[in-house]
């Protein structure tokens, strides 16, 4: 019988082997550090993530921190485990545009239980500015085999 992974071993394993979450690839959102408890998620929006008022859509950015608080959550997991965020709450303080350059997400762990996790995330422009920050609740459950 072969023991499942933990999460954190999930994540080495994508990023060893040079994949990237399915979603990630679809809009050039990678993910380009990830440690227990903590990751980074990169990405150079260009005129395509624009919405009608020429600026980032607000999508994008919501799913660069989704994407950082679940995999920072994800890390945490015990080999069986799976998790789905229950609430992701995001304040945009900044908007990004294409001159915005290559845009850091950067999730961090703030607590895992047997049930729930709760993780944080900010994202940073190329100038090192705040542009945005998030906090998530995650539903952690059993998964089925």
């Amino acid at each position: 019988m072969t023991k499942s992974p933990t999460g954190l071993e999930q994540v080495q394993a994508l990023l060893a082997a040079g994949r990237q979450p399915p979603l990630g690839e679809k809009l050039g959102i990678a993910l380009v550090e990830a440690g227990h408890g903590h990751c980074i998620f990169e990405a150079t929006p260009d005129g395509s993530a624009y919405n009608p008022m020429g600026t980032v859509h607000g999508g994008f950015i919501a799913t660069m921190l989704d994407s950082a608080c679940g995999i920072a959550a994800h890390t945490a997991l015990r080999p069986g485990y799976g998790y789905t965020t229950l609430e992701l709450k995001v304040s945009y303080l900044r908007p990004l545009h294409a001159e915005s350059g290559t845009v850091r997400a950067t999730g961090r762990l703030l607590s895992m239980g047997r049930r729930a996790g709760f993780a944080e995330a900010t994202l940073h422009n190329a100038e090192g500015q705040l542009c945005a920050t998030a906090t998530s609740t995650l539903l952690v459950f059993e998964q089925k085999t």
